[in-house]
C-alpha cells in the first residue's frame, strides 16, 4: 500500500509576541532552579554586593530569593528591569568588546519572569525609600528595606508545567543550587555566602576579605582565596595542593602584567576518580573552556596513573578584550583571541609548580604548602621537617629502642661504602664493637623509669644522629636535614629504608629511578642544535652490536624512522632480512638491555606514526627508554648508592612520581610507628 504525503498547509511569516519569545529565551538561559540562582548572584556581585544570602523553597522549585547589599535600583528604574536586553552593563558595541561584569545580555530578569512569578525590592544607597515591584502586574509601592536588592521567584515554570517535568527532586535541585553559589564563592572570598532552604542554615562562607578583591594587594588576595578555598572546598585541599602564581613579562597600559594565572593546583597524590574538583575562572567567570582543561591535564601527563583526575581552582586575569564572553547564552563558555597563548600559561604555571620536589618542601614547609606524603593520610604539621638549617638533633620524640647498635654511615677508610649484606653482622651473637646485646638490655633494664615516661629527659634516640658529622653541614657550618633522610637497609631488593627527621620513608628505587633517567632525558632532548634543530641524545657505540631477531613492522618501522631514532640516541640498522643490530644507545641507559630498549622504541615508533605524532608522543617514548634503563628489582645496592639516589631524588623534578603516576616514596612518621605500636596509650 503506498501512501502519499499530504503537503503541510502553508503558514504565513509573522513576528513572535513578546511574551514568547522570552519563554523561548528562557529555554536558553534557564534549565532549572540552579540557572536562575546563577543569574541572579551575578546581578548581586555586579552591584558592589559584599554578602549575599540566598532562599529556597523545594529545592528553588517554589522559591528562589536572593538578597544583597549592593548599590540597590533607582526607581524609575525599576519598571525597566523586568523588559527585554534592558541592562546597566553595557551601552556600546565597545562596551560588549570588553565586558568586566559578570552579566551584560539583559536577558535574564525578563527570561526568569515569563516563566515564573517574580518580584524585585530594592533601595538605592543614599536614598531612604525602598519599593517594591511586582513583574506580573507591573504594580510599584513603597516598602521597607535596607540598602540593597531582593529579588524573588515563585512557581519556576508554573507557565510552561512540562519543562517543570523534567525536573529532578528537591534534593537534587538543591544540591545544584549550592553548586552554582559555591563556584561564585570560590572567586569572591571579599563576598560572604549563606544558603537557607525550608528555613534552615544549610551554607555559609563568611567573608575573608573586608576590601574589594580588585583592590587588595596580591599577597592579602591570596591569603584571603586559601581561606576561602579551605572553607568551601575542604581544608585538606588546601594541605593537599600548591600555590600557583605566575605571570607573563609583557605589560599592559597600567603596568599589570598582559596575563596572570594563579590559585592551587592538587598534588598528584590527590587526584580523583572523578573531576569534579576542577575549576577554571577568567577574570572571575567560572567557565568550562577545552582550552583551560586541555591545559591543566597537560601539566599532569606524566605525574598521574591511569585515568585518575588532577583536582585544582585556577583563576586567569587578562585583558577583557583579549577574550569574548559573548558565546553562549549562559556565559559560560568562553573564546580567547591568542587560545595558544593562554594554553601554554596555563599549563606552564601548573607544570613549573608541580616540578618542585615534595620531599625539599618537607624539609623545609612553608605556609599553604602541601605536606610529606604518608602512608596514613597527610603528615601534620607538627611532624613536619624542620628547615634546613634549623635541624635539631635532640628533638623530644619518641626514642626507638633495639637490640642492636647503631649503623656507622661514615665510609670507612679503603671502602667505597657498606653493602646491604653486611646488616646480617647486626645480628650476631658475638660483642660488636659497640658492645653486645646482654649489654644493650642490661642498660635499657638500668633506666625503666626513662623508657616508661619518654621524656625530654630520657636518652638520645637512637634513630637520629650520635654527633654533628653524621648529618650534612652547609657552607656555615650549621645542619641541614636530608628531606628523604639517610638510607639504612634495603628490603627484599625492591625498596630503600630511610630515616629522617620525621620518622621512616620507603622508596620504591625503581620508580625514583625511572623518574629520574626519564627528566636527564628530557633535559638532553629538549636541548637544540646552533642551527635550531634538535639536539640529539648522547649516545654511545656499542663495541659489538646488540642483534635480534626482528618482526617485518620492526623492521619497517626502523628504516622508516632512522632520523627519529638518532634523535632518541639509537642506531639501529637492518643486519639480514629478518635481523636488526642494535649499534648505538644512549649513554643515560648504556647499561641496559639494548635489545628489550630497541623493541619497546620500534613499537611505540609503529603506533605513532605521523612525524606531528611522534614530536607529541616524544615524552612518552622517553617514559619507555626510562623504564628500560632504570634499576631493576632485586638488584642489591651499597649504601652509598642508595644515599646517592636519594640525593638525585631531592635534586630532580617531579620526582615525587614516576613517569606512570605512581608514588616513589612515603614518609611514616614517628607518630603513626608509636600508633602501630601502641605506644602512649
Amino acid at each position: 500500500m503506498n501512501a502519499t504525503l499530504t503537503p503541510a498547509p502553508r503558514r504565513p511569516i509573522r513576528e513572535l509576541p513578546d511574551e514568547l519569545i522570552s519563554q523561548i529565551a528562557a529555554g536558553e538561559v534557564v534549565e532549572r532552579p540552579a540557572s536562575v540562582v546563577r543569574e541572579l548572584v551575578d546581578n548581586a556581585l555586579d552591584a558592589g554586593a559584599t554578602q549575599v544570602t540566598l532562599r529556597l523553597l523545594a529545592g528553588g522549585v517554589r522559591l528562589i530569593s536572593v538578597e544583597d547589599d549592593g548599590q540597590g535600583i533607582l526607581r524609575d528604574e525599576l519598571p525597566i528591569a523586568f523588559k527585554r536586553h534592558a541592562t546597566s552593563k553595557i551601552g556600546n558595541l565597545h562596551d560588549l568588546e570588553s565586558v568586566a561584569t559578570m552579566g551584560f545580555r539583559g536577558e535574564a530578569l525578563a527570561a526568569i519572569n515569563s516563566i515564573a512569578d517574580c518580584a524585585i525590592l530594592s533601595r538605592a544607597s543614599g536614598l531612604n525609600d525602598a519599593y517594591l515591584l511586582d513583574g506580573r502586574t507591573g504594580e510599584l509601592r513603597p516598602v521597607a528595606r535596607g540598602q540593597g536588592t531582593t529579588v524573588e521567584v515563585k512557581e519556576l515554570f508554573y507557565s510552561t508545567p512540562a519543562r517543570r517535568k523534567f525536573l529532578k527532586t528537591d534534593a537534587t535541585e538543591l544540591a545544584h543550587c549550592i553548586e552554582s553559589v559555591r563556584r561564585h564563592a570560590l572567586a569572591r572570598p571579599d563576598v560572604g555566602f549563606a544558603i537557607w532552604h525550608e528555613g534552615k542554615l544549610v551554607e555559609q562562607w563568611r567573608r575573608c576579605l573586608d576590601m574589594p578583591l580588585a583592590d587588595a594587594a596580591m599577597d592579602a588576595a591570596l591569603a584571603a582565596l586559601d581561606q576561602r578555598l579551605s572553607d568551601v572546598l575542604d581544608p585538606e585541599f588546601l594541605a593537599q595542593s600548591v600555590r600557583v602564581d605566575w605571570h607573563s613579562k609583557q605589560t599592559n597600559g597600567a603596568g599589570q602584567p598582559a596575563l596572570r594565572v594563579w590559585g592551587r593546583a592538587g598534588v598528584p597524590d590527590a587526584a580523583r576518580s572523578r573531576g569534579d574538583q576542577q575549576f577554571c575562572y577568567v577574570n572571575g567567570r567560572f567557565v568550562r573552556d577545552k582550552v583551560l582543561t586541555h591545559a591543566a591535564r597537560s601539566a599532569y601527563e606524566d605525574v598521574l596513573h591511569g585515568n585518575r583526575q588532577p583536582v585544582y581552582a585556577l583563576y586567569v586575569a587578562m585583558d577583557p578584550t583579549r577574550v569574548d564572553v559573548n558565546v553562549h547564552p549562559t556565559k559560560i563558555e568562553v573564546r580567547f583571541r591568542d587560545s595558544r597563548e593562554v594554553h601554554q600559561a596555563v599549563r606552564h604555571a601548573v607544570e613549573d609548580t608541580l616540578a618542585a620536589p615534595r620531599a625539599a618542601a618537607a624539609a623545609g614547609t612553608a605556609a599553604g604548602q602541601p605536606q610529606a606524603p604518608s602512608l596514613f593520610g597527610t603528615t601534620s604539621e607538627a611532624n613536619a621537617l624542620p628547615a634546613p638549617g634549623t635541624y635539631v638533633p635532640n628533638r623530644p620524640v619518641a626514642p626507638m629502642y633495639s637490640s642492636q647498635p647503631a649503623i656507622k654511615f661514615e665510609a670507612e677508610e679503603g671502602l667505597i661504602g657498606h653493602r646491604v649484606n653486611d646488616i646480617s653482622l647486626l645480628w650476631q651473637r658475638n660483642a660488636t664493637p659497640e658492645g653486645g646485646m646482654a649489654e644493650r638490655f642490661a642498660q635499657v633494664k638500668e633506666e625503666p623509669a626513662q623508657r616508661a615516661g619518654d621524656t625530654e629527659q630520657s636518652a638520645q634516640p637512637s634513630h637520629l644522629p650520635a654527633s654533628k658529622e653524621a648529618w650534612p653541614q652547609n657552607r656555615d657550618g650549621n645542619q641541614e636535614a636530608w628531606p628523604l633522610g639517610r638510607a639504612i637497609a634495603q628490603l627484599q631488593g625492591v625498596y630503600i629504608l630511610a630515616e629522617n627527621g620525621q620518622g621512616l620513608v620507603i622508596v620504591d628505587m625503581h620508580a625514583a629511578h625511572e623518574r629520574i633517567v626519564y627528566e636527564r632525558l628530557k633535559t638532553q632532548i629538549s636541548l637544540t642544535a646552533p642551527d635550531g634543530s634538535v639536539h640529539p641524545l648522547a649516545s654511545q657505540p656499542l663495541l659489538i652490536p646488540a642483534t635480534f631477531a626482528a618482526t617485518p613492522d620492526e623492521v619497517a618501522t626502523a628504516e622508516a624512522h632512522v632520523a627519529t631514532l638518532n634523535t632518541l640516541g639509537l642506531e639501529i640498522s637492518p643486519f639480514s632480512p629478518k635481523t636488526l643490530a642494535v649499534r648505538a644507545v644512549p649513554t643515560t641507559l648504556a647499561q641496559g638491555d639494548a635489545v628489550e630498549l630497541a623493541r619497546s622504541v620500534l613499537a611505540e615508533l609503529a603506533q605513532h606514526d605521523a612525524s606531528t605524532v611522534i614530536q607529541r608522543a616524544q615524552n612518552e617514548i622517553l617514559g619507555t627508554m626510562a623504564c628500560h634503563g632504570a634499576v631493576r628489582a632485586n638488584r642489591k645496592l651499597t649504601l652509598e648508592e642508595m644515599n646517592a639516589l636519594l640525593r638525585d631524588m631531592e635534586a630532580t623534578e617531579r620526582s615525587d612520581q614516576c613517569n606512570h603516576g605512581r608514588p616513589t616514596w612515603r614518609q611514616l612518621t614517628l607518630k603513626e610507628l608509636d600508633s602501630l605500636f601502641l605506644r602512649g596509650r
